[in-house]
């Protein structure tokens, strides 16, 4: 089920809520009950699935991060951390 984010026209509040898509748009502020909320164009956080996925490492890396954490210009996989 994807999440959709609003924002209420009233309050400014930015909310999230996880929707079918065959639901309709939420008309009403959770915060402020103000009837102008209009949900907003996001990036997504692209699939969500339940469990593990091949791109999360089984072990933590060498700099406990527990993946790339973008030092020294590569993964800790490939280089050593100076953390």
């Amino acid at each position: 089920m994807p999440a959709y984010e609003y924002e209420c026209a009233a309050c400014s509040r930015h909310f999230e809520r996880r929707q079918k898509m065959s639901d309709p748009p939420i008309s009403e502020c959770p915060e402020c009950g103000g009837g102008k909320v209009k949900r907003l164009i996001s990036g997504g956080a692209g699939a969500i699935t339940k469990g593990r996925t091949h791109s999360a490492p089984s072990t933590p890396s060498a700099c406990g991060m527990g993946g790339c954490c973008g030092q020294n210009g590569g993964c800790c996989g490939d280089m050593a951390c100076e953390n």
